[in-house]
């Protein structure tokens, strides 16, 4: 199969060092202000918010090795105490706590929906909903195993891993579905 090119080198062009950096330091202040939307859940020690839905979309958006420079830069940024996580935590304490699983689980999301950005999965809804599933189960299966460490067995794991989360996860797998392709729709209108 052939590789595509990403939204963000469609929408920019210069392969320059200069735009890998704006794009990184612009992917992690997202990152950041959507890990501070946050949705009242029951007790959970792993917030819901807008952070995976941030995730989704550079990860897709930026193709696999932006994304990843985009999403370790922020972790790196987390463990070095910014507090760039939910709830204005940081530190390798946060980390290691509760929710470290689901933020190791981002990197694997990026890895998938940058790869299936390469293949022009992107541009079809379907296909996108398809990558956007197989990120978010990335980003569920490490979060729950770590999160179960926490936990006084799997029924307390997916009551705080998995219960609150579903409904909320797949408007946020729906509305990402339908804001790539309709970007790439955006893009080749501008461009010609």
């Amino acid at each position: 199969m052939n590789n595509y090119m990403t939204l963000s080198d469609a929408v920019w062009r210069s392969g320059s060092l200069l735009r890998q950096i704006v794009l990184v330091i612009a992917g992690i202040a997202i990152l950041t202000a959507a890990a501070k939307i946050k949705f009242p859940v029951p007790p959970s020690p792993v917030p819901v918010t807008m952070g995976t839905f941030a995730v989704l979309v550079l990860g897709a958006a930026y193709g696999p090795r932006l994304g990843l420079a985009t999403i370790l830069g922020y972790l790196l940024l987390g463990a070095l105490g910014l507090a760039v996580f939910s709830g204005d935590k940081a530190g390798l304490t946060y980390l290691m706590g509760g929710t470290g699983g689901f933020l190791a689980g981002f990197v694997l999301a990026t890895l998938i929906l940058g790869i299936a950005a390469t293949k022009g999965w992107d541009r079809s809804i379907w296909k996108m909903a398809l990558a956007l599933l197989a990120a978010n189960v990335a980003i569920y299966v490490p979060g729950l195993l770590w999160l179960n460490q926490f936990a006084d067995g799997w029924a307390q794991t997916f009551t705080w891993g998995i219960t609150p989360f579903l409904i909320g996860d797949m408007m946020k797998l729906a509305l990402a579905a339908l804001l790539l392709p309709a970007a790439w729709a955006i893009v080749k209108r501008i461009k010609g």
